[in-house]
């Protein structure tokens, strides 16, 4: 089930990927349902999307733990 919510947060975000403020408050719920692996995972992700839409990297700072 936690896999499923992981692949389903990644869907949402390359959907919402072309407004910062979306895509942001899907990071920021995303934070709340996954488990601690999986947000290191969605950081590598969200990462490597970045060298493509460098204007998400705001978004970064709330994956600083």
């Amino acid at each position: 089930m936690a896999r499923a919510m992981f692949d389903y947060t990644k869907t949402v975000l390359r959907k919402v990927s072309f407004d910062v403020n979306l895509f942001t408050k899907e990071v920021l719920k995303a934070l709340n349902r996954l488990l601690p692996h999986e947000i290191e995972e969605l950081k590598i992700w969200i990462q490597s999307l970045t060298v493509k839409q460098p204007e998400l990297q705001s978004c970064l700072i709330y994956l600083k733990t």
